[in-house]
């Protein structure tokens, strides 16, 4: 019994994560589709194209479209506003909108909330930069990352993400014989935070996990192996 229910929890390990990834991918599509004006991808435009299909397969075959378009245009809008914010301009600019929006009751909260969030999840690498471990306890050990700020006192300002949400966390003032430095990359310390401590498995059975002892035979004592 114990086995076909350890089998049962380990195929719904595998199952509800891909379903409920097709579940929001559905409706991100859905919603983009319904969203995104048909003016020029519509089932009659493309109907004089392709004539031998289904007026059903044409309205999906538009919103496939619509959707592959609006993901274009935006992947070129972020590429063409992210250009421009490297410019003296595109500072000036970026500057006046988070005045602008910190003046504002309620929406200050939700801006630099969103922006926060955008900053730690896609943010460029002077946004998170070498994790470390920090002794936050006594004999208590935590991931955190440097951001390569400091005090005025000459601390080093951390970032001490929570897990699984690395979007909120901690800022810490240490000092810099207080951290240790971890050997690994910022993807693989944020992958062991978000997946609370279960992503490195693999990584820990190899370099550092339990290490399996095969017994080839009894010690035997050195009279009886001379004889």
């Amino acid at each position: 019994m114990s086995s076909v229910k350890g089998d049962f929890g380990r195929g719904l390990i595998v199952i509800v994560p891909v379903l409920v990834t097709l579940f929001i991918l559905y409706a991100l599509y859905s919603f983009i589709a319904n969203v995104t004006p048909g003016v020029l991808l519509n089932s009659e435009t493309l109907g004089a194209v392709v004539p031998g299909l289904g007026e059903y397969a044409l309205e999906r075959l538009a919103g496939f479209l619509r959707v592959l378009s609006f993901v274009g245009f935006l992947a070129l809008l972020m590429y063409v506003i992210g250009q421009f914010m490297e410019t003296t301009i595109g500072e000036v600019l970026e500057a006046i909108v988070d005045y602008a929006a910190n003046r504002i009751p309620g929406v200050r909260v939700v801006y630099n909330a969103s922006k926060t969030a955008s900053e730690t999840t896609f943010g460029s690498e002077k946004t998170l930069q070498t994790p470390v471990k920090v002794e936050t306890w006594d004999g208590l050990w935590m991931t955190a990352f440097k951001t390569g700020q400091t005090t005025r006192e000459g601390r080093m300002t951390l970032f001490l993400p929570t897990s699984p949400n690395i979007t909120t966390g901690f800022v810490l003032e240490v000092a810099a014989d207080e951290i240790i430095e971890l050997d690994e990359t910022v993807e693989e310390a944020l992958t062991r935070v978000v997946s609370a401590g279960f992503g490195d498995a693999d990584h820990a059975e190899t370099e550092g996990g339990d290490v399996s002892l095969n017994v080839i035979g009894e010690l035997q004592p050195e009279r009886e192996r001379r004889d």
